[in-house]
């Protein structure tokens, strides 16, 4: 069957052409204007030789063009690539190159970091340029010009086993690009499409336009606001859920997040469902709600039904506050790029929850490093696993599928290096990702457990914990933490509060206060800048020392 991501989206545009698919502020792109316009591109990109396989990537911020270039590349069978805006030119080059990118859709305002590193990428034949006030780079087309200049590519037919790739950076080594199947990526949300509804599943393009055209009178469509960059994974992915179940999506015109615009937007278009990266959205989230509400001038968010979280901590003290302003759903998903579904954990208005405490997903399971499951309330520690819907592998990297991609108890699964352990009552404990795990004094310690209750004291806006090396210990559990406007807190007054709350060996050694923690645009961790940190200042420290 044709369950390509471009031909589902081609039959929900012929059933629903007159009801909004991307609104970017005052900017609203019907569904028939969106295939349009990414069948103009396609026409472009075809025209520049490229077809099936081909690489087509998006160095851009959040925009419409950012999903219409999306589309315009399935739409040739083609694949696109989600590049970070932050790269610079080694970063840019190298990902552009592993990719083989041989279109790429940018910002104006990146086009300085573009002309370092183009020629040194031979394949890449098609430049388009999303005007944003810069010049226009040598050599490349803006992108109302090429809407201007050709006609609508005429539809193909396309295969299931066409490939969405996503290119993810974690938090150590670099960018790998997560092959999936767009049967799969589609078969991933086919049961949130059919529960909308309340009917059995859509299989063929068909049944879903038939079902777009039952849900969009309804009004069960979701108005979906990802509130991070599109670029990430979390944002991408439960923004094609959104328009597979034929619905909105609405982006932020802001280049750094702004949780009022968040908020007016909820209120203004009416949005039903936001997908956020944990705290460093829910904090802010949070302050805008509480700063409405005393100054009398609260936000309306009656349409809100559903707040989902993926991709780092989303504690427990954020989501209550949250709550408390909006009676709404608040899911927190344990997933990667490489492993969607291995947990999540559900709180309304009322309920209560455990920080990196989740249900298993139907498909995960634990397993030690040689493969045994562990079992419930064991104390053992192990690797999260889940089958399913399980990626082809990585990029021109067989080794690294190998070892995260293995076959187990006969079939594969995906283990992308989540330590946890199994409750006695079939919950996971999230213990947090080998690859930051610190060894202090023969002892694992995960940064996420840390950070959780260091994150908890009064005074802390964020923090990350990573290990330094230290002669007595090996690694010195070191905290670098950034405090809330108008707070104080000293190194002291910080080790008081962790003394207690967790075992000895995991209190962090050491404080390292900064003016603000350093998180990519995700939200995600940057341990190594914080490593750096802490190396910097403890061996200046020595130095004065020694001195």
């Amino acid at each position: 069957m044709d369950l390509n991501l471009a031909t589902l989206y081609e039959v929900i545009a012929d059933a629903v052409g007159d009801e909004a698919a991307l609104i970017h502020g005052d900017r609203i792109l019907s569904w028939s204007e969106i295939d349009d316009r990414a069948a103009r591109l396609a026409a472009a990109i075809s025209a520049a030789g490229l077809g099936p396989s081909s690489k087509v990537a998006q160095y851009l911020y959040n925009c419409p063009e950012y999903l219409e270039s999306c589309y315009a590349g399935l739409k040739v069978r083609g694949v696109p690539v989600n590049v970070n805006y932050r790269y610079l030119k080694d970063e840019l080059r190298y990902l552009l190159d592993n990719s083989e990118a041989e279109a790429l859709f940018f910002h104006g305002s990146l086009a300085e970091r573009v002309a370092e590193v183009r020629d040194q990428l031979p394949g890449l034949k098609l430049l388009v340029q999303v005007d944003d006030g810069a010049p226009l780079l040598d050599g490349a087309v803006l992108y109302d010009d090429v809407l201007a200049a050709h006609q609508p590519m005429a539809r193909i037919e396309r295969s299931d086993d066409d490939i969405v790739m996503l290119y993810t950076g974690g938090t150590t080594g670099m960018p790998k690009g997560v092959m999936y199947r767009c049967g799969d990526v589609y078969g991933a949300t086919l049961f949130a499409i059919a529960a909308l509804a309340g009917t059995s599943r859509p299989q063929t393009p068909e049944e879903l336009a038939e079902l777009a055209r039952t849900l969009r009178p309804k009004g069960l469509s979701p108005v979906h606001l990802p509130a991070g960059p599109l670029m990430h994974g979390a944002a991408i992915a439960s923004s094609i859920a959104a328009l597979l179940a034929a619905g909105t999506v609405v982006t932020l015109t802001s280049r750094h997040f702004d949780a009022d615009e968040l908020w007016k937007a909820v209120q203004d278009r009416r949005v039903t469902r936001i997908s956020i990266v944990g705290d460093p959205f829910g904090r802010p989230m949070a302050d805008a709600l509480e700063e409405a509400a005393s100054a009398g001038k609260p936000y309306d968010v009656s349409s809100l039904r559903e707040l989902d979280s993926t991709g780092t901590m989303f504690s427990e003290p954020v989501k209550e506050r949250i709550l408390a302003h909006a009676d709404i759903k608040i899911v927190d998903n344990l997933a990667s790029s490489e492993a969607p579904g291995m947990g999540s954990t559900e709180v309304t208005r009322g309920s209560s929850g455990q920080t990196a405490k989740f249900k298993l997903g139907p498909f995960a399971a634990v397993f030690t490093e040689d493969h045994r499951r562990v079992e419930a309330g064991s104390g053992e520690v192990g690797l999260l696993a889940v089958s399913g819907v399980v990626p082809l592998g990585y990029y021109k990297d067989p080794e690294k599928s190998a070892r995260t991609f293995p076959t187990i108890e006969g079939r594969r699964w995906s283990v992308p290096g989540d330590f946890a352990t199994v409750e006695a009552d079939g919950t996971i404990a999230l213990l947090g990702r080998g690859s930051v795990c610190i060894n202090t004094a023969g002892e694992k310690v995960f940064p996420e457990e840390v950070e959780e209750v260091v994150k908890e004291a009064p005074a802390v806006e964020d923090c990350l914990v990573v290990g330094v090396p230290d002669e007595k210990y090996g690694e010195a559990v070191t905290a670098v933490v950034s405090l809330r406007a108008g707070a104080s807190a000293g190194e002291d007054d910080l080790r008081a509060f962790v003394h207690g709350r967790l075992a000895g060996y995991k209190c962090p050694r050491r404080f390292v206060i900064v003016d603000a923690v350093r998180r990519a645009p995700n939200g995600k961790a940057d341990y190594p800048w914080a490593r750096e940190v802490s190396l910097r200042r403890f061996s200046v420290a020595h130095a004065v020392e020694d001195h």
